[in-house]
């Protein structure tokens, strides 16, 4: 019996499910810091899409992620015990930062401001409303409504001490205090003349920082409506503000350009600068309490602690999470482990993600063409700075020797190396001599790959160039073909496992094979379309190339020859990935499709849609994951393979096969909010398969029990011979908690007899000749033509019960020839139906070895012998036939140039 849990009738992917997302920390959202009383611990919670994460502050160790909500999150907020999400015009509560257990809808407009007060939930929408919810009753307890001319809330905070009192901040520059009880404006501010971008409560009372679009930062004592210090920040508006209450009387301020500054608060001045803590505007910033430690976070996808703990005021970074801040281009897995993921992204940084915990992550930085003074001034004022990589190959058989990864840039003729070992660019920079360092000639490196051992490297050029270069000494080793190896730009290049051959396509619509250390050309074929990109997958030796016009063609290295064509996708092919042995493919385009394609039997089993399409694929060396990433998503995100796990039924799927959208990983609801589907009667998908006894009436099948169960017919006497016991068994000693059994394959208790005292000790010799249960069947299928309760029954048989039961046929034991006639036709029955085919021939064997020369001697028995013998010939002949053609099929198939 074989469980079949999903196949393609059922909605989604069959073989694919989403598992998580990798390398995804942080958006335009201010984080929210909460501390937990029983574990003595601080965490933060950041946005990331339609859910947010929790870290500890100790380890920056991610703790849990939320449920997805059906939008993206526009503001966060916590108290003690919720965490509350805006998307759209809603509003969640999470407890135990995963579940919803209350949403607040109300809002006609879009919900950008949350703010926690008590047992109340103050929001405020883009219509200028702000609503106070009752956050356990989800009931609406005041509702106030602003002209949006005159105040346009901008920012909102609850002043410490300050009972039932919110101060709102506006984007004309006024701020208004409220006593929400009551419904009463108390105070207005006319502020600085400058809209009002964030308010934060100071650590002494009655005493607010504001922080205004202009860049001024202004500590205010709004009891005495008294301005006590002003800061001008020159970056542009003021992002975050936070203050340290460890006992130093330090302000940090962010900026939309990355920096942070320190001021202090008693001497009325800037005292140090964090310049390009991120790479995008500070989202959030905040001091720990009573600890010198600030958390900061961006819209760069990094969450970042800063530890004050040397002379001058100055952070250093204590510990961080960084993701890539632009979209991935290229991702790879690094070794045969499949538990690092190599990635190159859109800001020219090539970094590491450990599919096992974010731990193990490492950055490689970001390419240069001087490493030195990339170090001294900055990534971001290096001149030298390369642009982001295309792609790139990695070996890891040399990496602890030399550099393993080779890389291009996009528009660049040179190529680098970096080592993994290292985390860090390498020594190399790989470039021609035959250009003269001309930058101006508009050539570019297309394609890379590097040999199984780590040795060389092969780098293919727009300008049809390919060259070999050593990776551990840089040098030259030579070039493919007279002057170029293809008339237009290369768009693929690999190398075989065995450093034998090396096959490049180019723009001309040529694929070429050449011998990889003479650089000899051996095979030249023709594309029926320009490539634009070639995978090789090294043990099987197959070749895959994306053609322009949407088709995979599928070439054996080995015969040389196109074995298979894929059509199918309706955009152009981003990459594509085997898997581990060679049996599929599977293919990203910008149709936003992911297709699986089995090359054995040259079909689509497994198609889905996502909603942004897939840039880059990549297949886990063990099979166990597959990685993708997407335009404009800035995580990488993984999909179990189902068929690990679980019989998966992969049918070919039909050219009107309609895939369904599937949520990426890590944004998919943990419940299971799907109503069951009711399938319709001709559905594919098969919940139980039970094989039946015979396939087909014309095959032969084969009894499927035990060899010794009918091997040894034939040699039952030598076996018993060697088996004969030394001394007699002796009896154990009774045991009366066993219950006695019968000899044979088949339990069976002995049930108890009690001897009567008026027994006769005199022989009955009639008892002896007794006739078995297997006879008296043998002689009643005489009559009804019915065999299959003898031939059940000799089944259950061990082989010396088989062979007592055919000796008893014989008129010397007490049987008769026409019980032995009857046994004959059974053989004859089992042929016919060509069941069972192994246990026909044994008997039929050992009944001739027992009985060949009384059978001589009886006329009927002769004649019956004959019928079987024309049976068994036929059924022989039958399955000889069927041999001969698969060999002569699988001979073909291994021979043939198809």
């Amino acid at each position: 019996m074989r469980i079949l849990s999903m196949s393609v009738g059922k909605k989604g992917s069959a073989i694919f499910s989403g598992f998580r997302a990798l390398g995804l920390y942080s958006n335009h959202l201010a984080h929210v810091l909460r501390f937990h009383k029983k574990h003595r611990e601080f965490y933060v919670l950041t946005a990331v899409g339609q859910c947010f994460h929790t870290y500890n502050v100790k380890k920056l160790g991610i703790v849990a992620v939320s449920n997805a909500l059906p939008e993206d999150i526009s503001s966060l907020a916590a108290d003690r015990m919720l965490v509350y999400a805006a998307y759209g015009k809603h509003i969640s509560a999470f407890a135990k930062n995963k579940e919803v257990v209350h949403t607040y809808t109300g809002h006609q407009g879009d919900v950008h401001l949350l703010l926690p007060f008590g047992d109340h939930l103050i929001s405020v929408d883009k219509d200028n409303v702000v609503i106070i919810w009752d956050v356990e009753s989800e009931d609406t307890y005041l509702q106030i409504s602003y002209d949006k001319a005159s105040f346009e809330v901008s920012a909102l905070m609850h002043p410490s001490t300050y009972l039932n009192k919110i101060l709102f901040g506006s984007s004309q520059g006024s701020l208004q205090l409220w006593n929400i009880k009551s419904n009463k404006l108390l105070f207005t501010f006319p502020g600085w003349a400058s809209a009002v971008t964030v308010l934060q409560q100071t650590p002494a009372v009655d005493v607010v920082g504001v922080g205004l679009a202009s860049g001024q930062i202004i500590i205010h004592n709004i009891r005495c409506n008294e301005t006590l210090m002003k800061f001008q920040q020159d970056w542009g508006p003021v992002t975050a503000l936070s203050f340290r209450t460890d006992g130093h009387p330090i302000m940090a301020s962010g900026s939309p350009i990355g920096h942070i500054g320190l001021w202090d608060l008693e001497e009325k001045k800037l005292v140090s600068q964090m310049r390009d803590a991120h790479t995008t505007a500070i989202a959030g910033l905040t001091f720990l309490q009573n600890e010198p430690l600030l958390i900061t976070n961006g819209a760069d996808n990094a969450i970042r602690v800063w530890i004050f703990d040397v002379a001058g005021g100055d952070g250093r970074l204590l510990r961080h999470r960084t993701g890539h801040s632009a979209p991935p281009t290229k991702i790879k897995h690094n070794d045969q482990s499949g538990l690092n993921i190599l990635s190159a992204g859109q800001d020219g940084t090539l970094q590491s993600f450990s599919t096992v915990h974010e731990r193990f992550n490492k950055s490689l930085g970001h390419g240069t063409l001087n490493k030195t003074r990339a170090k001294k001034k900055g990534v971001t004022h290096d001149t030298a700075k390369l642009p982001a990589i295309t792609t790139f190959a990695s070996e890891t058989a040399r990496q602890s020797d030399w550099d393993g990864i080779i890389a291009c840039h996009r528009g660049f003729l040179v190529t680098t190396t970096w080592s993994y070992q290292k985390g860090s660019i390498g020594a190399h920079k790989l470039e021609p001599e035959r250009f003269n360092k001309n930058r101006s000639l508009n050539v570019h490196a297309t394609a890379v790959d590097i040999t199984s051992c780590g040795n060389f490297a092969v780098i293919a050029l727009s300008s049809g160039h390919i060259d070999v270069y050593n990776m551990q000494s840089g040098f030259h080793r030579g070039h493919y073909g007279k002057d170029k190896a293809h008339a237009g730009p290369v768009r693929g290049v690999s190398v075989d496992a065995l450093n034998q051959l090396t096959v490049s396509v180019g723009a001309d619509r040529l694929l070429k094979i050449w011998r990889f250390k003479s650089k000899e050309l051996l095979h030249t074929h023709s594309l029926p379309a320009a490539p634009a990109s070639s995978l090789l997958h090294r043990d099987s030796g197959m070749l895959a190339i994306a053609l322009d016009d949407f088709t995979i063609q599928i070439l054996d290295m080995e015969t040389r020859r196109a074995v298979r064509r894929f059509s199918g996708h309706r955009g152009q092919i981003n990459d594509m990935t085997f898997s581990p042995d060679g049996r599929w493919l599977i293919t990203a385009s910008m149709d936003c499709a992911i297709r699986t394609w089995d090359l054995p039997s040259g079909s689509l089993v497994d198609c889905f849609l996502v909603d942004a399409a897939a840039v880059s694929l990549s297949m886990s060396p063990t099979g166990n994951f597959l990685a993708s990433s997407h335009v404009d998503g800035l995580g990488i995100y993984l999909w179990s393979n189902n068929t690990l796990c679980s019989m998966v039924s992969l049918r070919p799927l039909s050219a009107d096969y309609e895939p369904t959208v599937i949520m990426l990983p890590g944004t998919c609801p943990s419940k299971d909010t799907e109503e069951e589907e009711v399938l319709d009667a001709d559905s594919s998908e098969m919940l139980e398969y039970i094989s039946p006894a015979q396939l087909d009436e014309h095959l032969v099948t084969l009894s499927l029990l035990p060899d010794s169960r009918w091997k040894n017919l034939l040699h039952l006497d030598i076996i018993k011979k060697k088996n004969k016991p030394k001394e007699p068994p002796k009896l154990p000693k009774a045991a009366p908690f066993f219950i006695p059994t019968i000899p044979g394959l088949v339990p069976q208790f002995a049930l108890p007899t009690t001897p009567s005292e008026d027994q006769s000790k005199v022989v009955n010799l009639g008892v002896l000749a007794q006739k078995s249960t297997f006879y008296l069947q043998l002689e009643n299928a005489l009559d009804n033509n019915s065999y299959e309760e003898p031939v059940k029954l000799l089944r259950e048989l061990g082989p010396s019960a088989i062979e007592t039961e055919l000796r008893a046929l014989s008129p010397d034991m007490g049987g008769e020839v026409r019980v032995m006639q009857s046994f004959l036709k059974m053989i004859s029955s089992i042929l016919q139906s060509k069941r069972d085919f192994d246990l026909a021939q044994a008997y039929l064997a050992l009944f001739l070895k027992l009985h060949l020369r009384f059978i001589a001697d009886q006329p009927e028995l002769m004649e019956e012998a004959e019928s079987v013998s024309a049976h068994l010939e036929e059924t022989w002949m039958s399955m000889q036939t069927l041999l001969n053609q698969n060999i002569c099929l699988l001979s073909y198939i291994k021979s043939a140039l198809l």
